[in-house]
């Protein structure tokens, strides 16, 4: 991924789409662990645990505090959830919030997945992984989603430019997933991340 992809400005605060993933997870029944979801190869229980390490990981790139969390491609393990998953996620996605309202989070350079960029960059990367996921989570789990409306739209920015670059499908997105132009914007951007947005959980 290039990093003159259009970002977010740093007054985005990423707490109201925060909190609407903490109110999905808390959404989640302990029945539905292993359900699956539209990440391939990822049970709810995955996807949770994706999110708990992402939440750690942003946070400390907002921190500019890099070393084993930041220093971690996403793809080296499947994730996973213990015991303790909801207080953990809960607590990680506070702190994520909290870190990336500090003005220096969006300036200067830091890392994530192991890959060094631009803090901006860093703050649009982690609204779209907060919203692509909530709807990820949302879908597996039979809830309504509303993703944060400033949330959103800079997760569509994000993934409006990485689909102009020309070896997109070897990057961070999967081959982008055709959509009306008149659709909802959540769903455009659904289907530029390489999802179908008409995915719904297996009866």
């Amino acid at each position: 991924m290039t990093h003159d992809a259009p970002t977010p400005t740093a007054t985005l605060d990423l707490g109201p789409q925060v909190r609407v993933l903490a109110r999905l997870a808390d959404g989640v029944s302990d029945a539905r662990l292993a359900d699956p979801t539209p990440c391939p190869d990822m049970a709810v229980r995955n996807l949770l645990g994706h999110l708990t390490g992402l939440a750690t990981a942003f946070r400390d790139a907002a921190r500019k505090e890099l070393g084993a969390t930041t220093d971690t491609s996403p793809e080296a393990t499947v994730p996973d959830i213990g015991p303790g998953w909801r207080e953990e996620l809960a607590e990680a996605l506070g702190q994520l919030a909290e870190a990336w309202r500090a003005p220096g989070a969006w300036s200067g350079m830091t890392r994530a997945g192991g890959v060094d960029l631009p803090g901006e960059v860093a703050g649009a990367v982690v609204a779209d992984e907060l919203v692509i996921h909530g709807w990820d989570l949302a879908r597996a789990t039979g809830q309504e989603y509303r993703p944060d409306p400033a949330a959103l739209q800079a997760s569509y920015g994000l993934l409006s430019a990485a689909a102009e670059e020309p070896d997109r499908d070897a990057g961070m997105f999967g081959p982008a997933v055709p959509v009306p132009d008149d659709a909802p914007l959540l769903d455009r951007a659904v289907g530029l991340s390489g999802r179908d947005p008409g995915w719904t959980r297996p009866a």
